[in-house]
């Protein structure tokens, strides 16, 4: 009995032992990190490295022309109320304050320079004249006078304060001076370029200009001016264009793309491949260390066959990402 026992006993342990199912460790990879804004990407898991190919680039002798991102920054209307200045409507609402507040510290300078100062100046010499007299107080001279200090220093908050929105103005790629006789009908077109490439225009060159908003037209424009300021983040200076609108057709914020001749340079051409566009800036992804890569925006040229010409930057022996572009770009962007 007890043997029988037994025998019941251990094939009921073999049974539960083979109704056990083994239990597999899944070991899931790790998501890549994307930080800083999604400019860096490092992976973890090293294994899906080789999904990604990339390519050194280097640079070469090439006639090209720059393209250019741009944008309509402002457009002169003509004043409907008869008004001796037009109407600047600009895409940015900051600049749009500083022109505005400019225009009344010229008001006020004109106003106490040529009124308040010279009427306070005839007032001091009739006081004078009468103070030799005898007919007034010697106080009277010192009120007189104070007055006109006052002016004087008046006058002088009015300049700084023309000053400080001047400055601020011409950061922004326009001459308060050229704002203040621009035509009715015209369009400004700023757009930014590498400062290794300012050397290669022109003031007064003609440019050629498309937007977004009119693809199958082109548009002729004139280099304005050049800003005496290189951003010191981008490495980029401002250009401005003028742009023909007595249609009216061209708007404040219209994005635009602007194409400039130049001469023969050394200059980096990458597989379009390796490109991404985002809201009108480029982008390609560049290999840091063997598990990071970095988002990096260039200035593009023209496209020859398969390739992209980049006038900034990318330097030489930078390693590039020409497979796998759009996996990086759905991390750094979240799309």
């Amino acid at each position: 009995m007890i043997r029988h026992s037994l025998y019941i006993f251990s094939f009921l342990i073999l049974f539960v032992s083979c109704g056990k199912k083994e239990e597999k460790t899944i070991v899931r990879p790790t998501a890549p990190v994307a930080s800083e804004d999604g400019s860096s990407i490092v992976f973890t898991d090293l294994e899906s490295l080789a999904f990604f190919k990339t390519q050194k680039v280097g640079t070469s002798q090439i006639d090209a022309e720059l393209d250019a991102t741009g944008k309509v920054a402002a457009t002169v209307l003509p004043s409907g109320e008869g008004a001796s200045q037009n109407i600047i409507l600009f895409n940015n609402p900051e600049l749009a304050s500083h022109y505005t507040q400019l225009i009344q510290h010229q008001i006020n300078i004109n106003q106490i320079q040529n009124i308040s100062i010279k009427q306070k100046q005839l007032e001091l010499a009739r006081t004078e004249d009468l103070l030799a007299h005898g007919a007034v107080s010697g106080q009277d001279l010192i009120n007189v006078q104070t007055e006109l200090a006052i002016e004087r220093n008046m006058l002088a908050n009015e300049k700084t304060g023309l000053l400080e929105h001047e400055t601020h103005l011409k950061g922004g790629g326009f001459n308060p001076n050229i704002l203040r006789q621009a035509k009715a009908g015209t369009a400004y077109v700023i757009c930014d370029i590498p400062e290794n490439q300012i050397d290669k225009i022109e003031i007064g060159e003609s440019c050629n200009i498309s937007f977004s908003a009119f693809p199958n037209e082109k548009f002729t424009g004139k280099i304005d001016a050049i800003a005496d300021i290189v951003d010191n983040a981008t490495r980029m200076v401002k250009v401005r264009i003028t742009v023909n609108n007595a249609s009216n057709k061209l708007k404040s914020g219209m994005y635009a793309k602007v194409s400039f001749g130049l001469s023969e340079g050394d200059l980096i051409g990458i597989d379009k491949s390796a490109l991404v566009t985002v809201q009108g800036k480029h982008y390609v992804f560049v290999k840091k260390s063997d598990n990071e890569f970095e988002r990096r925006q260039v200035q593009i040229g023209q496209e020859m066959g398969d390739q992209v010409l980049i006038f900034n930057g990318l330097e030489n022996d930078d390693e590039i990402v020409v497979e796998g572009v759009m996996q990086l770009k759905g991390l750094s962007f979240g799309y």
